[in-house]
């Protein structure tokens, strides 16, 4: 059963070399309604590593039991079934998360809006099901008016959420994946893995070096929709990176492409030339928000902003010319 309807858009560079020094562990399954990939380089002997993978599963199970829309009794499907104002009492995980979200959305001036679910349902991208057709523009601004960060409110000393709609709806689709990643590198960090990978649908977060004793090197994808190719490579240790496009998840109508990504100030998915964006940071979790924050917010607006922000962006632009790339300074150091 499909949890998140978030595709992979970052492909991985096997290891980076032919050669490898040390050993390199897998483990790989699916989870969150994709595919998961950890990469462990010379672990120790001793490691219990099927012990390794049920902690692995059951940290990534937990995380999609707080948080997926898609899963009726999920802490997050049960707030948002309540229909009071009161304080709702919640775990400190989700409540951290709710709390966090919030924070980048106000950074980002609302580009990032986990309330955005109802929007994301009425275009067919969510729990509710797809269509192949646009919703009425009356339809749109009347759920839009469902929407905003600032009708949601987290108390994490309680833990608790409060919403100022009853019929406020949550959808964590945009963060909760990378944060499923900084989670599984806690627990690897917890047992002392000097160099690993964690992937999940595409969002990362490594440590340490490859099976060649090099650092990561990681594709990020060509924005198409019919082929999987490579447009550019980065190097990395010790980072987290997630990509957000619109070429995966849409659906086109007369003539006109509507993508997943929906702009939370219109209610309307994103129409600019901007394909992707993707973020490199310290937190998998963090960069899968700013990615989709600045994706919103476009290659015009994001990339000023990210420059602002010292934020290392790369975005891929759909023109008449075919892809063009642009990125901020903190990124382009990091393009092979």
């Amino acid at each position: 059963m499909k949890h998140w309807s978030i595709v992979a858009l970052v492909t991985l560079v096997a290891c980076g070399g032919t050669d490898e020094s040390w050993p390199v562990y897998e483990l790989a399954g699916q989870a969150m309604g994709t595919t998961y990939s950890i990469k462990l380089v010379a672990p120790d002997e001793k490691l219990d590593r099927d012990g390794l993978g049920t902690d692995i599963r059951n940290r990534i199970a937990a995380v999609e039991n707080r948080m997926s829309t898609y899963i009726e009794d999920s802490e997050l499907s049960r707030f948002n079934r309540a229909r009071n104002l009161e304080w709702i009492p919640v775990s400190a995980e989700l409540c951290a998360l709710v709390e966090r979200a919030i924070g980048i959305g106000e950074r980002t001036g609302g580009a990032f809006d986990i309330t955005v679910g109802p929007l994301v349902n009425l275009w067919g991208f969510g729990a509710e099901g797809s269509r192949i057709e646009p919703p009425a523009a009356a339809l749109v601004r009347n759920t839009l008016e469902r929407t905003g960060i600032g009708k949601l409110h987290a108390d994490c000393r309680r833990p608790a959420l409060r919403k100022d709609r009853a019929d406020l709806y949550l959808d964590l689709s945009g963060i909760a994946k990378g944060y499923a990643v900084d989670a599984v590198a806690a627990l690897l960090d917890a047992r002392h893995l000097a160099s690993f990978l964690v992937e999940i649908g595409g969002e990362l977060r490594m440590r340490g070096y490859n099976g060649s004793g090099e650092s990561w090197a990681i594709a990020v994808e060509r924005p198409a929709a019919d082929t999987r190719s490579v447009q550019s490579i980065v190097h990395l240790t010790d980072a987290a990176m997630a990509t957000s496009g619109d070429y995966r998840n849409f659906f086109e109508f007369e003539g006109r492409r509507y993508s997943h990504t929906i702009n939370p100030h219109s209610g309307w998915p994103i129409s600019h030339e901007g394909a992707a964006v993707t973020v490199v940071g310290d937190s998998a979790a963090e960069a899968d928000a700013l990615a989709t924050a600045l994706l919103v917010l476009g290659p015009g607006d994001g990339l000023a902003f990210a420059a602002r922000e010292g934020i290392a962006a790369y975005f891929l632009l759909r023109t008449e010319h075919g892809i063009e790339e642009r990125s901020t300074g903190e990124f382009a150091a990091l393009l092979n």
